[in-house]
């Protein structure tokens, strides 16, 4: 499958199957994973970032024990619109596996997602800064993840 709109991925999707969506960082990648009548986004698990071919097992196995049948990745794009380096190696990451794993992917612009968790968690949740630290990236991928639902329904 190649990479489409969040708009398009509802009708690449079978009946029963969820949505992952990813928030790829240099030390970890934050999960979350939709329902399957594609309302809500769940933080999953954040995973340590280790070499990309054991990163992708990781995924795979999420992938087929949760039923995904897309995936959303966060897109670092830089406040001025524009993609830098983070983008670039978003875009390296979603191109090497989907050649492993052949499943409709789109990216969803993630500014300012970890900021707005982070605000979130500190003052409504009132986490400590090491349980925030544990749920920050998952969390961020739900934001995100959510994001694109929300995309999906409005068309």
């Amino acid at each position: 499958m190649a990479i489409c709109k969040p708009s398009d991925l509802k009708g690449k999707l079978a009946r029963n199957q969820t949505i992952l969506g990813l928030d790829l960082g240099t030390k970890t990648i934050g999960l979350a994973l939709s329902d399957v009548t594609y309302i809500i986004a769940s933080p999953l698990v954040t995973i340590a970032r280790r070499k990309f071919a054991q990163d992708a097992a990781e995924l795979e196995a999420l992938i087929d024990k949760h039923h995904v049948g897309a995936l959303v990745l966060g897109m670092p794009t830089e406040m001025d619109g524009t993609e830098g380096a983070r983008a670039q190696s978003t875009r390296s990451f979603a191109a090497e596996f989907l050649k492993r794993r052949d499943l409709p992917l789109a990216f969803w612009d993630e500014r300012l997602s970890t900021a707005a968790v982070e605000r979130m968690l500190t003052s409504e949740a009132d986490l400590s800064r090491k349980r925030r630290a544990e749920v920050v990236d998952k969390t961020a991928a739900a934001y995100i993840l959510q994001g694109a639902l929300e995309a999906m329904r409005n068309g």
